[in-house]
């Protein structure tokens, strides 16, 4: 996660790999599995400590943008493979693996084809409610810890903000009216402690994915130019 992070941030900012970017990628490869994945977090923490998928398209997304042409090293070259090879074994489990899956290959070619990625395009848009937004347990099959139902019916800071995010990715353009509509749940739900609340697909005490949720939220704003416009609801 760490080494992916970096590299993001060396696209984004310098457009230079930073030699301890450059350390932390190459420290993935002596982790690998032979099957291509990685041992991964499961604390039943969806959607990203829950299995190894998340992991292999974090690594996926972060060898794929890393400045220097470092998808081209020998160690980069042999580990991007084993993890489309994971892919071929793998299928997604869920909605949420098939948007991942579609950001690691808009960056690592060989992963998906264009008529998948606008499978997956399809599929999010037909989750999308009636008040515009997107929510979270809807993109999972997930089980509670506190034997609570999940929430099929409400939209959530995460669930609007990472879908939104995917498909302007995924070429989408930013006026189209559903993504719009996305927008202006997101310009209303913004509670006045700044966040956009997510809740658990764990447990009803700790909303840890409120934060990533904050987080795809300000990005989806970013990715359809209005992030400058974020105004406050009650």
């Amino acid at each position: 996660m760490v080494a992916s992070v970096l590299a993001q941030n060396d696209a984004a900012t310098t457009g230079k790999l930073h030699p301890t970017t450059g350390r932390a990628l190459d420290r993935i490869w002596t982790c690998q599995r032979e099957d291509g994945g990685w041992t991964w977090l499961d604390e039943n923490e969806p959607p990203s400590e829950i299995d190894d998928h998340y992991g292999v398209t974090m690594a996926a997304i972060g060898v794929g943008v890393a400045p220097g042409n470092y998808r081209d090293t020998p160690a980069a070259k042999k580990g991007l493979e084993k993890i489309r090879q994971y892919f071929r074994d793998n299928p997604p489990a869920n909605m949420h693996h098939r948007a991942m899956k579609l950001l690691a290959s808009l960056r690592v070619d060989g992963i998906m084809t264009d008529a998948e990625r606008q499978d997956v395009v399809k599929g999010l848009f037909a989750l999308q409610k009636p008040d515009g937004g997107w929510g979270l347990a809807t993109l999972g099959n997930w089980k509670r810890s506190d034997g609570k139902p999940q929430d099929m019916k409400s939209s959530d800071g995460y669930g609007t903000g990472f879908v939104i995010y995917v498909l302007r990715y995924a070429g989408v353009p930013a006026n189209d009216p559903r993504l719009q509509k996305g927008i202006a749940w997101l310009k209303t739900h913004q509670r006045v402690s700044g966040r956009w609340f997510t809740r658990s697909m764990k447990k009803d005490s700790k909303h840890y994915i409120t934060h990533s949720g904050t987080a795809y939220a300000i990005l989806a704003l970013a990715a359809c130019g209005e992030a400058d416009v974020v105004g406050q609801a009650k």
